[in-house]
């Protein structure tokens, strides 16, 4: 079957989309992001590709064009999209990468497969261990990337595999979890490769009290935090031996606005878009935020957010 070849109405770069293979996926064109990500801001990606599967993934990379660059998203929960757009491709791994399965103690799982099912999927077949997933917004993918975690439990604590492609040579590999270099909130793994699936290990577990689990993580998580706000997760990393929003509120920045973004309220390691943000005022006013935590504590504070894109007006469609 032909990819869908829908014409843009502004482009970065003139034919792009005539310069990439053909592909059993969809190929589009100044796709818009905005709706995607759980800010509801940023701009459009220059081309988006939505792989059939595995195997057109794979033949995508491997015949690319060398200049054309690749970027990749899950359901994009922890992530900011400026407003100039994403050049080159960015490939979203959504259907053909959510297939879950358990294997004895074991869960299978896409990388495009939500953090929340993977977790419903271990509870009904009895494995233990793997509750903490459902209070991580997110795919399984950005969970390897990031080294998720919540509750005291990281991926790493669970993963015993993950498969790769690589995005230039589109080699396959199987890494074993002490071959990611995880540390807190991040993997040692090159960016060029793509997470396809996981081997995730629990323990056995009785499904009721997996399940009470749950509901309990899930009420923990509503009650602290913004979760029915346009938000993207935590914004920023906890500094050894510190909580981020303490150092936030103790900046006084809870509430703080810039445009139609704002520390939220709630929990004021959260940015949300009120309903009128661009990207802009989101990462104008995390930087602001930063810099206060730095002039009254002298800590400074990484993003955990990933913030992909250029700026309205460096070159991509405002």
């Amino acid at each position: 079957m032909a990819a869908e070849r829908i014409q843009p109405t502004s482009v970065f770069q003139p034919g792009l989309i005539d310069r990439l293979p053909a592909v059993r996926g969809r190929l589009r064109a100044n796709a818009p992001l905005k709706d995607v990500t759980w800010f509801r801001v940023g701009g459009p990606a220059e081309v988006l590709f939505r792989p059939a599967d595995r195997d057109d993934l794979i033949d995508f990379l491997k015949a690319r064009p060398a200049d054309v660059p690749v970027t990749v998203l899950g359901v994009a929960s922890n992530l900011l999209v400026r407003d100039g757009g994403v050049p080159g491709v960015v490939i979203r791994l959504l259907r053909g990468f959510v297939d879950m399965q358990a294997d004895g103690n074991d869960v299978l799982a896409g990388a495009g497969a939500l953090d929340l099912n993977v977790a419903k999927t271990a509870q009904q077949a009895g494995v233990a261990g793997l509750e903490f997933l459902c209070g991580v917004p997110g795919a399984i993918g950005g969970a390897l990337r990031m080294n998720a975690g919540a509750y005291g439990t990281e991926i790493k604590d669970v993963l015993v595999e993950a498969e790769a492609v690589h995005a230039e040579t589109g080699e396959i590999r199987t890494f074993g979890v002490d071959e990611l270099g995880y540390s807190y909130r991040q993997s040692s793994l090159p960016a060029e490769w793509i997470f396809l699936s996981a081997r995730l290990r629990g323990h056995a577990g009785d499904p009721e009290a997996i399940g009470q689990r749950m509901l309990e993580i899930q009420g923990q998580r509503g009650d602290s935090q913004p979760i029915k706000t346009a938000t993207s997760g935590s914004t920023f990393k906890n500094p050894e031996g510190h909580k981020a929003w303490q150092l936030i509120d103790q900046a006084g920045c809870r509430g703080l606005t810039m445009g139609g973004a704002q520390v939220s309220e709630k929990h004021t390691n959260f940015l949300i878009n009120t309903g009128a943000a661009t990207a802009a005022d989101l990462e104008a006013l995390g930087e602001e935020v930063r810099r206060r935590v730095f002039e009254t504590s002298g800590i400074q504070l990484d993003w955990e957010i990933r913030r992909i894109g250029i700026a309205a007006g460096e070159g991509g469609a405002a």
